[in-house]
């Protein structure tokens, strides 16, 4: 890849991550809302499963998810200078926006307006999250073992168990899942290689 090209892109990536950073309100999966809709279905870049497999990565690593999944989708697309491109897009926005905050604070946090607009922004954020949560879900939900896994998980939480106990429980599960998997697989081909010889 020549230096050109590799610039287009970053400064490409930079463009979206940062458009998104200013206009996307709800947080990261609001973000990942846009993420889905611009790279998995217009660019097809990257497909739903990739992208659920950065979304659980970038989720369960320590920092800001959607700085973390920005991240993870730059290095796939861009190696490590889309990484940085998608990180600085996705941050700088923000940083921007909190700055103008945190000058014009006093000015801001009693005024009408600023409340009305704010309550305004989470009403229609709930539909783009749920939207996203949806459509991820449906990709992530395709076996018995996942809504097992899912409701358990759900129990343990509202009964107030630690976020950090659930995702490393979770991980155990899915290895010793895999593992399972693996080895009654093996057992069946030899079974089979018996029965031949």
């Amino acid at each position: 890849m020549d230096k050109e090209h590799l610039l287009k892109k970053g400064l490409s990536l930079f463009l979206f991550f940062f458009k998104i950073g200013c206009f996307t309100f709800g947080g990261g999966w609001a973000i990942l809302a846009q993420m889905e809709q611009e790279f998995v279905d217009k660019r097809q870049l990257i497909t739903k499963q990739e992208l659920l497999e950065m979304v659980a990565v970038g989720k369960s690593m320590p920092g800001i998810m959607i700085a973390n999944i920005s991240l993870l989708f730059g290095y796939h697309v861009g190696g490590v200078f889309g990484a940085c491109c998608t990180v600085a897009g996705i941050t700088c926005p923000a940083i921007l926006i909190l700055t103008l905050v945190t000058v014009f604070y006093n000015y801001l946090k009693d005024n009408y307006w600023i409340k009305a607009a704010l309550t305004g922004i989470r009403a229609a954020v709930i539909p783009i999250i749920g939207t996203a949560a949806l459509s991820l879900g449906r990709d992530a939900m395709k076996s018995l073992t996942a809504y097992v896994v899912l409701g358990i998980a759900l129990a343990l939480w509202l009964l107030g168990v630690s976020n950090i106990i659930l995702v490393l429980s979770a991980v155990c599960v899915a290895l010793v899942c895999y593992f399972a998997g693996k080895c009654m697989g093996r057992n069946r081909s030899d079974d089979r290689q018996t029965r031949e010889e």
